[in-house]
């Protein structure tokens, strides 16, 4: 026994070798990471590969070798979709009709939502059924009988008309969006603000609306994308070629360039452009999409 153990100070123990446990769960991030690294790169590569196709010139993407890297990058073909076709008319016709739809959508999805989460009347149940069986309608088996009642009401080719249609097949699953949100914000906060001294109009505006942003937000993403990209009800509802929304007017590329073959390049520009509006909101909304998304899943 050493004068040190007979002092009571015992000597520092040996660093303990790393964990063989600790070593596999840091291998196992790794490989998660590699791997979700690898998915993100099969995921951003068509875009990335339609951004660079708008960008070469067409005798270059036409080459036997393809080229990875924007070395002979040039704007010819988005100036000649822009200025040779009718870009315009076809955006100003998606913006009005995804505009009223999406402010459509939104109105009606949530006061439903608001009337199934919050009370109770008869034929309740049977209401929540009937969304839910409207949503399982392939939108397929109702064209004919939306073009009759738009050509009986004289709504062929309006931004009323198909946005009509929009908004009856996107309302449905908006509702059964917003009811998670409207549920998960407790009416005991509108009561307590009404015992405040305030309105139940006036607890709803101050104290249960911005509760419910995030998830209106989120709900108006998801109509905005349905509206956007939607094809096949605007090839029904919008036949008159003045009255064509991009989707629309992107096909005309491939109908026009038949006898010549297909002009890849402009078809990518053209397809970049469509994509440009749906960035820009995106980068309006994004934080308060996040939020959203997340805050609808718990309830309470």
């Amino acid at each position: 026994m050493t004068a040190l153990t007979t002092a009571g100070v015992r000597p520092a123990p040996a660093p303990r070798p790393r964990s063989a446990a600790r070593v596999r769960r840091r291998v196992g991030r790794g490989a998660l990471a590699a791997l979700a690294l690898l998915v993100a790169a099969l995921w951003v590569f068509p875009v990335y590969w339609m951004v660079l196709s708008a960008l070469t010139p067409v005798a270059r993407l036409r080459a036997t070798t393809p080229s990875f890297l924007p070395t002979h990058a040039t704007l010819t073909n988005f100036t000649a979709v822009v200025s040779g076709s009718g870009f315009p008319t076809a955006l100003r016709m998606s913006l009005a009709v995804t505009g009223v739809t999406v402010v459509a959508v939104l109105v009606f999805a949530f006061l439903a939502a608001l009337g199934i989460s919050r009370y109770r009347f008869r034929g309740r149940r049977s209401f929540v059924l009937a969304v839910l069986f409207v949503q399982m309608l392939p939108a397929e088996g109702l064209f004919i009988a939306q073009y009759k009642m738009l050509s009986a009401t004289g709504l062929l080719n309006s931004v009323i008309g198909v946005s009509v249609l929009y908004t009856a097949a996107i309302v449905p699953f908006t509702v059964w969006m917003l009811r998670g949100f409207v549920a998960s914000v407790p009416a005991d906060l509108e009561e307590a603000a009404m015992v405040d001294g305030l309105s139940r109009f006036q607890a709803f505006l101050r104290i249960t609306l911005p509760l419910l942003a995030p998830g209106l937000v989120a709900s108006g993403v998801y109509a905005f994308l349905q509206a956007w990209n939607e094809f096949t009800v605007a090839l029904v509802a919008l036949p008159a070629e003045s009255a064509h929304t991009l989707p629309l007017w992107l096909r005309t590329f491939l109908q026009a360039s038949a006898n010549r073959g297909v002009n890849w390049a402009e078809v990518m520009a053209a397809s970049s452009l469509l994509a440009v509006p749906v960035i820009v909101f995106f980068l309006f909304v994004q934080g308060r999409m996040t939020s959203g998304l997340v805050s609808g899943a718990v309830k309470g």
